[in-house]
């Protein structure tokens, strides 16, 4: 096919998508209106449903099939949202959806009277309803209520999306969650468990003697870990404050008031980025225990997984993607040391000094900082070689004291701290001390920790001279840990990233600069419109961009058309480790195998913007090692420069999500 009419079909094409998208969104204006107009004949005949204000509820759908032989020929009442509806005649059927599940109901003319069964047929799909009947069960066997009484209780005056074809937009059902439960009852059920996960700790914590306690999150010293803060400014004391990123140091000072076992769950706020594990607030929960050392923190971990496992699942054993873990035996127990010369074959106990660390690194092509010293370095080997392989569950033991400002020493060898990590599915999950409680050691501590702020660390802690006066007081010997909730839930659901067990993730605004700069297409993936799924492109003032000149010199067309240009959909994107600029693909090409592409492109897109979207990849290119990892093929993208400006400006190419994975773009 000539150049000529491969342009003019793109054409066509072109127009035929524009004037379909357009009909669509008129069609869907006709329908919100048309819903308009029956809530105002509604409220015009003292029908109006906002004027109710309760409704009493005798049963939920799933009790009601439960209890079918119970509650068979009894009256019950049911409210929830409509999601189906049939109307036959002088009768009809639909469904409606609650907090537990849907449960059918029969409408008849005879019985709820002639003005409801006529005011019944003009409710929509999304209305809430009421329905008042009796229990029983369908010839087709399927248990229903016959409806005595239906009431309007509040009216939809939105058009939901199709089950399978408007819910595609990850981003869309991440910013309107609300939608998202109302049409996807597995998104549902993991917000249930989740909610599950935070009472089983809280059940076996009391059950342990814990006291839950609750610590500010306005603090002037964002201490207790590794992480910048945000920032903000308390207008009343006209003095800066920071969020916490942390439960640690406050609940310390509980321990030294002789409250013995304390614990929070909250809130924590870190000023980081944004991808599959990451969010920058995010559920924490902390817990001291006086007393005791590591070793009983490992003890309490163990039995607190498998009692959460057992109370939410059912079963002492895990499934997470392709990984199965098995919480009932007995969690390894390894020291770092010994994880990354089992991995990496290397014996930090053999390497005498920062020097020779450095060295090691560099042969092994592993980034370092040159504040980093050999106890630094081990744990950039450890995240190297080592996380990757602990799938089953891990308690990783005593670790540099370098990466440990609040944390005991190990008697027998200083260098090293009574800390361990606790891995599964090669993420960590927990990260508990033998808690330091020697106010001179600690002030030791925080000053190198503004040592290393001053080297460019900004991660690192600031000196709390309250806490110290705290320490000086006296802490007894204490074990503490953190658990990250969201994390904990992910296991427990299945669930591939952290913006699925948050109800409301983090996103960044349809309406920020950065939104507004980008290509048509992503402005029609992510804005709003009437429904929040889909939108017209939004105008954009180019008159400030420079492109490049074309190219003057041809190519053939037999050796442009050996390129294989596929579309590709992003199953998973995140920020390769110890890079500033490359992010990691996770890609559906439609052949049924996972794709990898590594693309320089931090600087323009955090690594949540771009799940769900569907790109333009080249397929056949060889694979090509970055950072360790091999990249397979390349992502399209425009690139232009700003006029009178060095500054460069990239854009990935998105296209409609209804192109399917591995279509081959010609």
């Amino acid at each position: 096919m000539c150049e000529e009419a491969v342009g003019w079909r793109m054409k066509m094409a072109e127009q035929n998508n524009q004037q379909k998208k357009g009909g669509q969104q008129q069609d869907a204006n006709q329908l919100i209106q048309v819903r308009y107009d029956k809530l105002h004949e509604l409220q015009a005949n003292g029908k109006n449903p906002f004027e109710i204000t309760k409704y009493d509820v005798t049963h939920h759908s799933t009790d009601i099939k439960d209890n079918f032989e119970s509650l068979e020929g009894q009256e019950v009442t049911v409210a929830g949202r409509m999601m189906f509806k049939r109307v036959m005649g002088k009768a009809s059927f639909c469904n409606v959806q609650d907090l537990k599940g849907r449960i059918q109901a029969y409408v008849a003319r005879d019985e709820i009277g002639e003005e409801s069964y006529a005011d019944f047929k003009k409710y929509d799909v999304g209305d809430i309803l009421g329905i008042k009947g009796k229990v029983f069960k369908t010839q087709t066997g399927e248990i229903s209520i016959h409806a005595q009484e239906v009431t309007l209780l509040s009216k939809s005056l939105q058009i939901l999306p199709e089950k399978y074809h408007g819910l595609t937009d990850t981003d869309a059902r991440y910013r309107q969650r609300y939608v998202d439960l109302i049409m996807n009852e597995d998104v549902k059920d993991t917000f249930v468990k989740r909610s599950k996960v935070i009472s089983s700790i809280r059940r076996y914590l009391d059950g342990q003697g814990f006291m839950e306690v609750e610590t500010p999150m306005l603090v002037s010293n964002a201490g207790g870990a590794s992480a910048r803060p945000f920032e903000t400014h308390f207008n009343a004391l006209n003095e800066d404050l920071k969020l916490r990123i942390s439960l640690e140091l406050y609940l310390k000072r509980l321990i030294v008031g002789g409250m013995e076992r304390v614990y929070e769950i909250g809130r924590v706020f870190r000023n980081e980025g944004l991808d599959t594990r990451h969010n920058p607030e995010f559920t924490l929960m902390e817990l001291y225990q006086a007393y005791t050392d590591y070793h009983g923190m490992m003890d309490l971990t163990e039995n607190l997984y498998r009692y959460i496992a057992k109370e939410v699942t059912g079963s002492e054993i895990l499934t997470y993607g392709e990984h199965t873990m098995d919480l009932s035996k007995p969690f390894e127990r390894i020291t770092m040391v010994d994880a990354v010369k089992k991995y990496a074959n290397i014996d930090f106990n053999e390497v005498p000094d920062t020097a020779a660390a450095k060295k090691l690194a560099e042969e092994h092509h592993i980034e370092y900082e040159e504040r980093h010293e050999k106890g630094d370095i081990l744990n950039l080997f450890f995240e190297e070689y080592v996380e990757e392989h602990l799938i089953q569950p891990t308690f990783v033991m005593d670790h540099p004291i370098e990466i440990s400002p609040l944390t005991k020493m190990k008697p027998e060898d200083p260098n090293y701290v009574e800390r361990f990590e606790f891995f599964m599915n090669g993420w960590e999950m927990a990260n508990a001390y033998s808690e330091l409680n020697d106010p001179e050691d600690q002030r030791r501590r925080f000053e190198a920790q503004e040592k290393a702020f001053a080297a460019g660390d900004e991660e690192a802690n600031h000196t709390d001279e309250d806490f110290l006066n705290a320490l000086a007081i006296g802490m007894p010997p204490t074990g503490g840990i953190g658990f990250g909730i969201d994390r904990m839930v992910m296991m427990m659901t299945n669930s591939p990233a952290i913006r699925d067990v948050l109800l409301f993730p983090t996103m960044k605004s349809l309406d920020s600069d950065k939104k507004a700069g980008k290509s048509g297409a992503v402005e029609e993936a992510t804005a709003n419109d009437n429904n929040g799924f889909f939108n017209d492109n939004a105008k954009i003032d180019f008159s400030n961009v420079k492109v490049e000149p074309l190219f003057e010199e041809e190519v053939d067309f037999d050796t442009f058309s050996k390129s294989d240009f596929r579309a590709v959909k992003v199953k998973e994107c995140v920020a390769v480790p110890k890079s500033k600029k490359l992010l990691q693909f996770t890609l559906d090409d439609g052949t049924g195998t996972d794709r990898t592409i590594l693309s320089g492109i931090h600087a323009y897109y955090e690594p949540e913007e771009l799940v769900g979207k569907t790109l333009i990849a080249i397929t056949n290119l060889p694979p090509r090692k970055m950072m360790g990892i091999e990249s397979c093929g390349m992502l399209l993208s425009a690139v232009n420069n700003l006029k009178d400006s060095e500054d460069e400006e990239l854009h990935l190419i998105m296209v409609d999500n209804h192109i399917p994975a591995g279509a081959k773009l010609y």
